[in-house]
């Protein structure tokens, strides 16, 4: 019972700290939560949690403010994520849906996100690899160039122009654009990138009907364009709300501004923790991060994919001192309409 009463004590420092960002004292707690306990017993539990390193004064005040193993016991405790309402959740339906084009889709998705949190919003674009090919067009250019569009289930577009030994601009070079076109795409259809890649040298090999330099041109577009996954970008709004929480950063924000510039980082990160909770939310608080200029900040990210498979995360970025439950939330529930938007 101990043990309970002082995570609900734990849990209403965090409340309040959140919402005042003043250390909290015992009398503000009993002023503002029914503990239904005494003055005394709440300044012996605000001890062990102390002592516990839960807490932890900032100066010689009574108040106290939660420590990173306090936020995280809090946030490992809660029984699930808080669910949002009726007309947020139609918000986030109607900004996100009424786009087809995945950079428009995206850059509405971190700008609705950084709108809901007040924080830094971040999203991957589709990875690559665990994608599937959609369809592959093939567009004559030039009597010796042709344009390779690749379209991913994920609505990802790649395009690269490959030189070609036969004109398809003729009628007949036409009807056999249009054959080799259907059978590379039987070849590669809802399949994984590097299954397509092999599924397509296996057709360069014994397919003799189609053009060598056809393939060959085709295979090289999906290689290139494989070993540019690396070069997977993000995209990220609200860098500005982290001016609103500045105090929460013990000397300067420059560490954290640097930090989001490097892309690299911010895809290491999300690939790293998007999905690995059991709600689907990952959370990283404060010293766990791995990078020196964000061990002042918190992460949390959710996953997004097309059917069962995850292509990407979407995450929020912020100081410790955040509202998890909604936050959670609010990450969850925009990762989960990006994926409906990915399946449609």
């Amino acid at each position: 019972m101990s043990q309970e009463r002082r995570m609900a004590v734990l849990s209403a420092i965090v409340e309040d700290y959140v919402q005042t960002s003043e250390p909290v004292g015992s009398k503000a707690l009993l002023d503002r939560h029914q503990l239904n306990v005494s003055a005394a017993t709440v300044r012996n539990d605000m001890a062990v949690l102390e002592d516990e390193g839960l807490i932890v004064a900032p100066h010689t005040s009574a108040g106290r403010i939660p420590t990173d193993a306090g936020y995280r016991l809090f946030v490992d405790r809660l029984a699930a994520i808080r669910p949002m309402s009726k007309g947020e959740r139609a918000a986030i339906t109607d900004y996100l849906e009424g786009a087809d084009d995945l950079d428009v889709v995206l850059d509405r998705t971190v700008r609705l996100l950084s709108t809901l949190t007040r924080q830094v919003a971040v999203v991957q674009y589709p990875s690559l690899t665990r994608s599937t090919v959609k369809h592959i067009e093939l567009v004559p250019m030039a009597q010796t160039r042709l344009m390779v569009v690749v379209i991913m289930g994920t609505g990802r577009v790649e395009q690269r122009i490959v030189p070609i030994g036969v004109d398809y601009l003729t009628t007949a070079g036409a009807d056999a654009l249009a054959s080799a076109r259907a059978r590379i795409n039987a070849a590669t259809r809802e399949r994984r990138l590097a299954d397509a890649l092999t599924s397509l040298a296996t057709l360069h090999e014994e397919d003799s009907q189609t053009e060598d330099a056809l393939t060959a041109g085709v295979l090289a577009a999906l290689e290139e364009a494989l070993a540019e996954e690396r070069a997977t970008k993000v995209t990220l709004a609200g860098t500005a709300n982290l001016a609103r929480s500045s105090s929460d950063f013990p000397m300067t924000l420059e560490p954290v501004l640097d930090a989001l510039e490097q892309h690299v980082v911010l895809l290491r990160l999300l690939s790293a923790e998007a999905g690995h909770d059991a709600t689907g939310v990952s959370v990283r608080i404060g010293s766990e991060n791995p990078v020196t200029g964000l061990q002042s900040t918190s992460l949390i990210t959710s996953g997004y994919g097309s059917g069962d498979e995850q292509v990407g995360a979407v995450g929020v970025l912020g100081p410790t001192r955040m509202d998890y439950p909604a936050t959670m939330a609010q990450v969850r529930a925009v990762a989960t309409y990006l994926s409906r938007i990915m399946d449609a």
